[in-house]
């Protein structure tokens, strides 16, 4: 008579340590992406003003970056056996951490790229072993379907880190922010291991066999849409906080702007999809794609508190929500190799949005502001949106 009462047990032990897992990965992609990645938004107003950094030289550190990034995907798409690699993904760890922290030893202009380009590298690695290790942990417990509440660690990370910055700032300027930020990494990735090692292995299961090769023209015009996302996105990404602060009435909330963008992030990827099923794939990207153009067209002009709220909130809100769309709607139009479809795709966004900060650094020296920057970023969104819209594959996948 007491067999039966051991499924419950179990199934409640197996939701404990999914908890764990997705509480774990979800404290990896705040220090790997909202740490790791994003941080430099915030400190960089901090570095242009304690230092002198040029809007040009800003950008070349971003674009090393989204190189970095950019590489370190491609690795794990050529080389999938790094996915069952947890040495790989301790010492990603590990890079990230350590390359935050040394960011705020040195003034080098040339140490800060290798160390951007590195960090790049190791956010990219880290972002597809969670995703990859959390996902597959999940599903053979039992709870595959809360894989998506996972990538609201980045907005968390956003968030934390644009309330941390301020508060080193006034500690210590833009070496404390990095410094600070660094340590801040250090402890939630002791957190996260312990909660991953807290749970019980299961066996490993070998992922199915990818079919053939399916020729890339089912999501031809997509990655095209999805490289104008990157280069018009990444300029608010890279220079919104900047943006603010060079605003004199605007300053004091120039580093909460990104508080704002990473609170606004973390229910986006549940939420955009939840609305595609209802209204239908083209429609919900159209909407992300129009809400993202109307903020960053305002933060050209934004004078008030209510205009960058706005931005602030419509960035955020889309960003993530836009790459959940793209990369489930490219598994679809490939299904018999969803890995190529992520990779023509990472690498596509991964190429825009390596060029947009460099490209808007430079016109920002030359124009001393961002206003043509911004308004060019702008159009690249409202260009994939056009895309979006005249591609006719995707009348055949309105029910995602």
């Amino acid at each position: 008579m007491k067999a039966p009462a051991a499924i419950p047990a179990d199934r409640c032990q197996r939701g404990r340590d999914a908890l764990k897992i997705l509480l774990g990965g979800m404290l990896g992609l705040v220090v790997a992406m909202g740490i790791g990645r994003f941080v430099y938004t915030p400190i960089l107003p901090l570095m242009q003003r304690d230092l002198g950094l040029s809007h040009a030289q800003a950008g070349v550190l971003a674009g090393l970056n989204y190189l970095g990034y950019l590489a370190g995907a491609i690795a794990c798409s050529c080389a999938p056996q790094l996915l069952r690699s947890r040495s790989l993904g301790l010492a990603a760890l590990l890079t990230s951490i350590l390359t935050t922290l040394a960011m705020g030893l040195t003034t080098s202009l040339h140490l800060w790229a290798l160390l951007r380009l590195a960090a790049g590298a190791a956010s990219a690695l880290l972002f597809i072993l969670i995703a990859a290790e959390v996902g597959d942990s999940l599903a053979r417990r039992g709870y595959g379907h809360w894989a998506g509440n996972l990538y609201g660690g980045i907005g968390l990370g956003i968030a934390l880190s644009g309330l941390l910055v301020p508060a080193l700032d006034r500690l210590g300027g833009w070496a404390a922010a990095w410094l600070g930020s660094g340590l801040l990494a250090a402890l939630l990735a002791l957190l996260g291991v312990a909660l991953g090692r807290r749970t019980r292995r299961l066996p490993w299961v070998a992922p199915p066999e990818l079919g053939s090769p399916q020729g890339l023209r089912p999501i031809a015009l997509l990655a095209f849409a999805y490289f104008c996302e990157g280069l018009g996105y990444v300029v608010s990404a890279t220079f919104l906080v900047t943006i603010i602060a060079g605003n004199s009435q605007l300053a004091p909330y120039a580093g909460y702007s990104w508080v704002a963008v990473g609170l606004a992030a973390v229910p986006s990827t549940l939420l955009w999809p939840l609305l595609a099923r209802r209204i239908g794939f083209r429609c919900a990207l159209l909407a992300a794609y129009a809400v993202q153009g109307a903020g960053i067209w305002l933060s050209s002009q934004a004078t008030s508190l209510a205009a960058i709220l706005f931005v602030a909130l419509s960035f955020g809100a889309t960003f993530l929500g836009i790459v959940a769309l793209t990369l489930a709607e490219g598994r679809r139009r490939l299904p018999r190799n969803p890995a190529q479809a992520a990779a023509v795709l990472t690498a596509s966004f991964g190429i825009g949005q390596m060029l947009g900060p460099m490209v808007a650094g430079w016109l920002a020296d030359i124009e001393a502001g961002f206003a043509l920057p911004l308004q060019l970023a702008a159009g690249c969104v409202a260009l994939a949106a056009l895309l979006t819209l005249v591609d006719r594959r995707q009348r055949q996948t309105l029910d995602p």
